[in-house]
This record gives structure tokens, C-alpha cells and sequence, in this order.
């Protein structure tokens, strides 16, 4: 498995008793964690027992940090120098009312020759990946059409491209053709073409997609809501549990980690996405981008499969 992240990040996070401006307000002591779609896949993946290699551009003192964090937890690494500095976004959970204030900075400008490194890297990969993972937003600098030209490189390898991203960047890349997508609903209705869906188009929408022949597997995001999945033949909702929720940071990464390591590891569509939901729902369980633990998401899976009770429409 290898996942790509074009816009990394380090996440710096911490908390405080109440937030009031004009005030020095006391924080703890900050945690500092690699971030970034794709490289928060990888460190979910790691955390679930799974291997994969990330690959991202890191420039600067903080790209040298993001790769020493990641080498911390034992996530393989293939990085690229580049010009600019890697960027840094703060989050602060304010403890009195479990309230979450994320600030993101923009990430650095990337040259083509840059981005091309890193498409570079992805083609010279021995053995050839089963699966390739993009996820998180294009930097500055990059074509529109960048997640388009990972698809064909997909293709030509013979791996399964998984994307998880948004805007023309996500339409583009659907058109050249993925093997799964994981749209929320207003990425859905671009996608489709509409202005807004509700939860019950979300079958008619997403069918309408790989009807196109833009995708084989579209799972759904649906927020406290679980996630549907749909395929040509056969629908599945799945319900998330309830649980304390302390942090959406990293949820539907670690919902797309749970659902590649699952297809690594040669189950079933239908345990894809219950393993997917219970890895997101675990992920909520945890403060700042901790991401889901294993004991969790695991539990929830096995509630999911006994109690959940999804269900599957076949054709």
C-alpha cells in the first residue's frame, strides 16, 4: 500500500480551559503530529497492525520534523525536498465546553518539477503497489488535473487508486477513472452534478457514477451518520455507533485506512466499510489528531457486525 500526500502539514494541537479574547490564555503542553490526508491514512494504518509507505514533499525545519515524527512511529517514508517550508496548523480544544477550534494554514507553493518528483517516486516503486491511496487537498503550484495523472499512473501499474479529496481536482480525477471514491454528501452532488443531495439520493447519485464508468466503489462519508456504500450491484448502509465523541480531527482518514488495510487483506466489500466506519467513529473517541487506536476500532467492528445491523440492497 502507499499513500500520497501533496500537502502535508504538522498538526500542533492542544488544550485549554476557556477561550476569551484579550486574554493570555494558559495552554498544556502542545503534542506535535505529522498531518495530512494521505500520511494520516499511513499513520492509521500503522496504529491498525497494517505497513504502507507515505510519500509527500517536506521542505524546511518543519518538513525535517514531519519525517522525524513519522520515523517515530514507524511509518515508512519516501519523502522529496522541496523549496518551501511545510506548513503547520494548530488546533485547540477548549475544555469547558469540549469545543474544537482548528486554524489551517495555507501549505507552500510546489514547483511542477517538484510534484513531478513525487510522481517519480510512485512509478519507480518495486514491488508494484496493490493499492495507491491520494487524500488531502492539491498545493499551490500543481495542475488541476494532478489526482487525474496519478490515476492513469494507477492504471498503467495495475493498482487500485483510492481518492479521497474534493473540487475539480476530485472530478477530474473521477473522469480519468478510480477504483473507490469516499465523497461526503456535498462532494457527491458535485460529483453528480446537482445542487444538494439528501440522504436518501445518495443510492440514486452515486450509482449514476460508476454507471459513468468513473469508479467501481463509492463509499459515502455520512458524518455521525455512517457511511453507505455503493457498488453496481449491491447498496449497504452502516450505521455509526454512539460514542463520547472528543475529536473529529482524522476521522475519514482513518475511515480510508480501515477500508484499504481491509482490501489488503482480501476481505469483503461489505467488512470494507464496517471496518471503515468503526476505525472513523474510533478516531472521534480520541483528542487533538491522536487518530483511532486498534482495541477501539476493533470493538466497534465486532458491534457493528453483531449489533449495528446493516443492511444490503442487492441487484
Amino acid at each position: 500500500m502507499v499513500t500520497l500526500t501533496l500537502n502535508p502539514a504538522i498538526d500542533k494541537s492542544t488544550i485549554v480551559d476557556r477561550i476569551a479574547p484579550e486574554h493570555k490564555l494558559r495552554c498544556e503542553t502542545p503534542k506535535f503530529e505529522a498531518g495530512g490526508g494521505g500520511i494520516n491514512v499511513s499513520r492509521a494504518i500503522r496504529k491498525l497492525g497494517g505497513e504502507s509507505l507515505a510519500i509527500f514533499p517536506a521542505g524546511g525545519h518543519t518538513g525535517m520534523l514531519l519525517q522525524s515524527l513519522l520515523e517515530n512511529e514507524g511509518v515508512h517514508c519516501s519523502s522529496v525536498p522541496v523549496a518551501n517550508w511545510t506548513r503547520e496548523n494548530f488546533i485547540v480544544v477548549e475544555s469547558s465546553s469540549n469545543h474544537q477550534f482548528r486554524f489551517g494554514m495555507p501549505g507552500p507553493r510546489l514547483s511542477e518539477s517538484e510534484g513531478q518528483a513525487c510522481l517519480d517516486i510512485l512509478t519507480s516503486i518495486h514491488p508494484k503497489p496493490d493499492y495507491i491511496v491520494a487524500s488531502g487537498s492539491l498545493p499551490l503550484g500543481l495542475p488541476i488535473d494532478f489526482f487525474a495523472r496519478i490515476a492513469r499512473i494507477s492504471k498503467s501499474i495495475g493498482a487500485r487508486f483510492i481518492l479521497d479529496t474534493s473540487g475539480e481536482p476530485l472530478a477530474l480525477a473521477a473522469n480519468e477513472g478510480v477504483y473507490l471514491l469516499k465523497p461526503n454528501l456535498g462532494e457527491l452532488s458535485k460529483l453528480a452534478g446537482v445542487e444538494s443531495i439528501e440522504t436518501d439520493g445518495v443510492e440514486k447519485y452515486a450509482r449514476s457514477i460508476i454507471a459513468r464508468g468513473n469508479c467501481e466503489v463509492v463509499a459515502v462519508s455520512l458524518g455521525p451518520g455512517g457511511a453507505m456504500l455503493v457498488t453496481k450491484e449491491k447498496t449497504m448502509h452502516v450505521p455509526a455507533p454512539t460514542v463520547r465523541k472528543r475529536s473529529t480531527v482524522g476521522a475519514g482518514d482513518s475511515m480510508v485506512a480501515g477500508m484499504v488495510l481491509s482490501l489488503a487483506r482480501g476481505r469483503s466489500l461489505e467488512e470494507m466499510i464496517r471496518f471503515g466506519v468503526a476505525c472513523g467513529t474510533a478516531a472521534t473517541m480520541n483528542v487533538g489528531t491522536e487518530l483511532c487506536k486498534r482495541a477501539d476500532a476493533e470493538y466497534l467492528y465486532e458491534w457493528i457486525t453483531n449489533y449495528g445491523m446493516p443492511k444490503a440492497i442487492n441487484y
